[in-house]
């Protein structure tokens, strides 16, 4: 696309405007204070109040940590030429760079929109009643108290969805309810499945698909691929799938339907399927000076965190060589480490490879007490690369 060779005015500081502070936020204003330091200026906006990692929602949601020990607070970002505002984007204008917040207008020379999926859960019918969302941080926490009240019956994990964000989490969090059940003692009066809207866990990696649907089957939990959920009866309590089957249950944990922000497709940034379409090579999208990282973008990879993270090391490359007049940067591998929970306070590691010269592939290691540090490490290394702090 044109605006991927878009040349970026020279200024004496550029200001750049960063909207949202996930991963690919944090990890770009942190690569640009790394480099440029006081010869930047990077507004990073949030409407929230503090970041937490996907996988910390399911320490939550099971009780293993409370909300207050996950958070890391923006406030303590202190970066040279960074400011954190939180504030909530009103409307974004592409053509002029500008944003307009509930605080503030903002101009940009570079404009990175990096905020992520929403949830939509009126999309599925009967969520809201008859079901719990465990995606978002407010959701997690609400299952945190109401799990415990659960003791018998159908238990059903779903993807309300065609695609979602961390493949892996539907069957993280089958393998730890399963073993809540088994230390409640209860296990054998609950009836597990997982429905996915995708035709095998992992869908480029037998190896990866074959070990976690190996994990399901001798939890006994039962694994239905594509078969995803479109409305759920609050009444009779029987979720009704894409296909017209039909499932009864007394306990559904729903992964909904993800979407982008309304002020993005408001901005006229997103296509025809919803999503901000960029260059892969340099994460630009069809308006001069306007980049989109994560979740909000049709990026041929998984929705990730760590898709998220490299794609903005990618960007800060192609920022960095613009500024100074350098060569165009390596495009994005798409390569990415992911860390699985298996229960029994061990963790499995999934490689993938998604944007190289061979198809998309990954592999498997099984879990061990090594890789479980491994995670922990991963986690403290960004707590202190982008807040400063373990």
């Amino acid at each position: 696309m044109s605006a991927a060779t878009a040349v970026i005015p020279k200024v004496v500081i550029p200001k750049v405007v960063i909207l949202g502070a996930g991963f690919g936020g944090l990890e770009l204003s942190s690569r640009l204070s790394e480099e440029l330091g006081a010869d930047v200026d990077v507004t990073l906006i949030d409407k929230h109040d503090s970041f937490v990692f996907g996988f910390s929602k399911l320490d939550v949601m099971f009780g293993k940590r409370k909300l207050d020990e996950v958070r890391s607070y923006y406030r303590d970002i202190a970066k040279p030429g960074v400011e954190f505002r939180q504030e909530t984007v009103q409307s974004i204008d592409p053509n002029a760079k500008r944003v307009v917040t509930d605080q503030g207008t903002y101009d940009a020379d570079i404009l990175v929109v990096a905020l992520g999926a929403d949830y939509d859960v009126s999309a599925t019918p009967g969520l809201a009643e008859g079901g719990h969302e465990f995606y978002s941080v407010a959701g997690a926490d609400r299952l945190r108290d109401f799990l415990p009240t659960f003791s018998a019956g159908v238990a059903v994990i779903a993807v309300l969805g065609p695609f979602f964000k961390c493949p892996a989490a539907p069957f993280e969090a089958a393998f730890m309810l399963h073993e809540m059940l088994e230390e409640r003692g209860i296990r054998d009066d609950v009836t597990m499945y997982v429905l996915s809207s995708l035709p095998a866990p992992v869908p480029i990696s037998e190896e990866i698909s074959g070990a976690i649907v190996g994990a399901l089957a001798e939890r006994d939990i039962e694994l239905w691929p594509s078969s995803r959920v479109t409305s759920i009866d609050p009444n009779t309590h029987v979720a009704t799938i894409e296909d017209g089957r039909t499932l009864a249950f007394d306990l559904l944990l729903g992964v909904p339907v993800h979407v982008a922000p309304p002020v993005v497709v408001e901005g006229g940034l997103t296509e025809a399927d919803g999503w901000i379409a960029v260059d892969p090579a340099t994460m630009a999208t069809k308006f001069a000076g306007v980049y989109a990282l994560g979740d909000v973008t049709s990026m041929p990879v998984p929705r990730t965190g760590v898709m998220a993270e490299g794609e903005a090391r990618t960007l800060a490359d192609v920022l960095l060589a613009q500024l100074s007049d350098g060569a165009p940067p390596p495009p994005f591998d798409g390569v990415a480490t992911c860390y699985l929970e298996w229960g029994d306070g061990l963790v499995a590691r999934v490689n993938v490879e998604f944007l190289g010269d061979t198809p998309p592939h990954g592999s498997f290691t099984p879990p061990s007490a090594a890789i479980t540090a491994e995670k922990a490490e991963f986690g403290a290394t960004r707590r202190r690369r982008w807040f400063g702090s373990d």
